[in-house]
């Protein structure tokens, strides 16, 4: 090939447009025009409600009493995590409204950090590939199969069940797309109306259940005043390194609050949508997992609870209703909501897959962004399957749960501090761009403060110098940190040494295509 002879790489589309091009970062600033696909309010809602509520509830609020002691101390772990999640969505409601368009943090990352070029792209991409399983709700759903069925698994049945689910899910969004979205659906409503039941618990046991129905042989809370003051704060362990792990476990089960920003150009009104639909659905997940917190604590003997594993939801309902359908019919519809988050995140995170193949920051990308023969994306799919497979085949059975949370839940701290960061940063450079939404300055530095401490409290020693999950205390944080280093290390190597090495730049081609949409072709440049 001659000098300064193009050889075009793949035709991608057109990531965030950089500030320095400007007709371009003014376009990004404005809302799609074309609305045919549109969603309006109350499918926005639901979009986002269905993606926050997930097993984290179910799961999580046993390990997060095992870590903070008391019930008094774990309400108001989960009382601060409400409060940050609430400063994460206003940072997502601002850059959501200033740049509404689909693709959310990778949008905002690469939007207002253009230099080094490419460096945003491909760490979002690492994080999206490397850490983007659905691992812990496969895992989920494996436990409370089982004991809904009373059985006593042995480890590697656990694994096959989990697998096996992961295997199906996959099937289904690979070959039968339209089947797969349905089901998903319908499980979606599930969740929500288990975490409703849940909730409401509490308050049934209150006003209609007399005290001596509670199960006061075993230890019932009721009987034990739990929500008297002495009882509130005793035990409570201070460490901030268990209360850190714990707050990630409470920002993960709110994950999705800013679902809507990934897809804006679906939506119909985006910025006037986006400005209610976050806010709702925050006040409605938050609502309700208080309620299901405050039913465990009535219902469930503390220690039962700090014991119970991922099993918390299965023993209340145990307990309340007898065997029958305490530890039968509705163990098994919390596993089946916990397929229906499966089904959610695989069909996510395949599609961004599918995205980050196009861009070429995958190897074969040709093959793994094409969407036949079925119309899905089956090498998005596989993408997802691979470290899922082995993030549930691989890890001893245990408290692999938690540890995986506390995986996923860390290298997203360093996305949450540059993102906040930046929304400093563009009221800076760019103080005249349109902000339909402003977030207030105490919540945006309350943010980037517990970011902070997030991200080094992990590395301070608790009693006895193990975390909550039998590991090294400090072991999450150095895996999650080390995928963040992958993440450099693979962009430096993509994007420096190779073109140094084959005489080339990588540089990047517009293109229209017959739909409107603006495409790119990354090209090799020679020299």
């Amino acid at each position: 090939m001659t000098p300064n002879e193009q050889q075009p790489l793949l035709g991608i589309p057109a990531p965030p447009v950089f500030p320095d091009e400007v007709p371009d970062a003014e376009a990004a600033t404005q809302p799609p025009a074309n609305e045919t696909k549109a969603l309006t309010w109350t499918s926005a809602y639901i979009l986002v409600v269905s993606r926050v509520i997930g097993s984290g509830i179910f799961a999580t609020p046993g390990s997060i009493v095992k870590s903070a002691g008391s019930v008094g101390l774990s309400l108001v772990v989960w009382g601060v995590g409400t409060v940050l999640a609430a400063c994460g969505l206003a940072v997502s409601l601002e850059y959501g409204c200033m740049l509404p368009r689909s693709g959310g943090d990778k949008v905002y990352l690469e939007y207002t950090y253009p230099r080094p070029r490419f460096l945003a792209s491909t760490l979002i991409a690492v994080q999206a590939v490397v850490l983007g399983f659905t691992a812990s709700n496969c895992i989920v759903f494996a436990k409370y199969t089982l004991f809904a069925v009373n059985i006593h698994p042995t480890e590697l049945q656990h694994k096959l069940l989990a697998l096996g689910l992961l295997t199906v899910v996959t099937v289904m969004h690979g070959f039968f797309l339209r089947t797969g979205i349905w089901v998903q659906n319908v499980l979606g409503w599930l969740k929500i109306f288990l975490v409703g039941a849940i909730a409401l618990t509490g308050i049934w046991v209150i006003l209609v259940r007399p005290p001596s129905e509670t199960d006061a042989s075993s230890g019932g809370s009721r009987e034990r005043g739990v929500f008297t003051w002495d009882s509130l704060w005793g035990d409570s362990n201070w460490s901030w390194n268990l209360l850190s792990t714990s707050l990630f476990k409470v920002i993960y089960s709110y994950a999705g609050l800013s679902n809507l920003n990934n897809v804006l150009n679906e939506v119909r009104n985006p910025v006037r949508t986006l400005k209610t639909v976050g806010p709702a659905a925050l006040a409605t997940a938050g609502g309700l997992y208080f309620l299901a917190n405050v039913s465990y604590f009535l219902v469930l003997p503390l220690d039962e609870i700090k014991s119970s594993g991922e099993l918390v939801a299965a023993l209340l309902f145990e307990r309340l209703f007898g065997n029958q359908v305490g530890r039968t019919l509705l163990p098994l519809a919390i596993a089946i909501s916990a397929a229906g988050n499966v089904m959610v995140v695989t069909f996510a995170l395949a599609r961004v897959n599918q995205e980050i193949a196009r861009q070429g920051f995958l190897p074969w990308s040709t093959v793994l962004a094409s969407s036949r023969p079925f119309g899905a994306p089956l090498g998005g799919l596989l993408v997802h399957y691979i470290p899922s497979v082995l993030v549930i085949a691989l890890p001893p059975q245990g408290d692999v749960y938690n540890f995986i949370l506390d995986v996923e839940g860390y290298p997203g701290q360093f996305f949450s501090l540059a993102v906040t960061l930046g929304l400093l940063l563009l009221r800076y450079k760019e103080p005249d761009l349109p902000r339909p939404f402003k977030a207030w300055l105490p919540a945006v530095w309350l943010r980037v403060l517990i970011s902070f401490v997030l991200l080094a409290s992990p590395f301070f020693p608790p009693a006895g110098g193990q975390g909550d999950v039998g590991f090294f205390y400090a072991t999450y944080a150095i895996v999650g940190t080390g995928v963040i280093v992958f993440g450099v290390l693979y962009w430096y190597v993509w994007t420096v040494l190779l073109p140094r090495w084959g005489g080339y730049q990588l540089e990047e081609e517009k293109t229209v295509a017959e739909d409107g949409a603006i495409h790119r072709r990354l090209i090799r440049v020679y020299e």
